[in-house]
C-alpha cells in the first residue's frame, strides 16, 4: 500500500500542506513516520479521509477555489468494485468525487486499488483514468 507525504496528500485533497499538517496535528487523518522520521499518511487512511471530506464531513474552506484545468483531476482511488467484465472506480480529487466505469482488465493492468494516485481525464461524457 502506498503512503503519501504531507505535500502529496495536500495536492490530492486540494488544500495547502499546512492545512494537512494542522488536520494531522488534530488527529485526522492519522499519520505515521517513515524510515527517515518524516510524517506520512497511508494510502487507505488518506482515501478514507478524502471520501469523508467529499461527503461533507470535512468541509472545504470557503476561501478554497476548486477548478478543473484542462479537464484533468489528480486524485486518490477511494473505491473499486469489480465484476466479471466491468469495474467501477471511485476517485476523490479535492472536493470532487468522480466515478468511472472501466473494464476489469483495465483495473488489473493498471493495478488500481484503494489508496493509489491516479489522474481522471474527462472528455465529453467519458472519464479516462491514468495511473500516475
Amino acid at each position: 500500500m502506498p503512503s503519501y507525504s504531507m505535500g502529496q496528500a495536500a495536492r490530492l485533497l486540494g488544500v495547502s500542506s499546512e492545512t494537512v499538517r494542522r488536520w494531522a496535528d488534530g488527529g485526522r487523518p492519522a499519520v505515521a513516520r517513515d524510515g527517515a522520521g518524516r510524517r506520512v499518511i497511508e494510502g487507505a487512511a488518506l482515501a478514507a479521509f478524502a471520501r469523508e471530506r467529499g461527503a461533507g464531513l470535512h468541509a472545504v474552506p470557503e476561501d478554497d477555489v476548486s477548478t478543473s484545468v484542462r479537464n484533468s483531476f489528480v486524485g486518490i482511488v477511494t473505491g473499486v468494485r469489480v465484476d466479471d467484465v466491468a469495474a467501477q472506480v471511485e476517485v476523490q480529487s479535492g472536493p470532487h468525487r468522480l466515478v468511472s466505469l472501466v473494464t476489469r482488465e483495465a483495473v488489473e493492468e493498471l493495478g488500481l486499488e484503494v489508496g493509489v494516485t491516479v489522474t481522471a481525464r474527462v472528455k465529453s461524457t467519458h472519464v479516462h483514468v491514468d495511473l500516475r
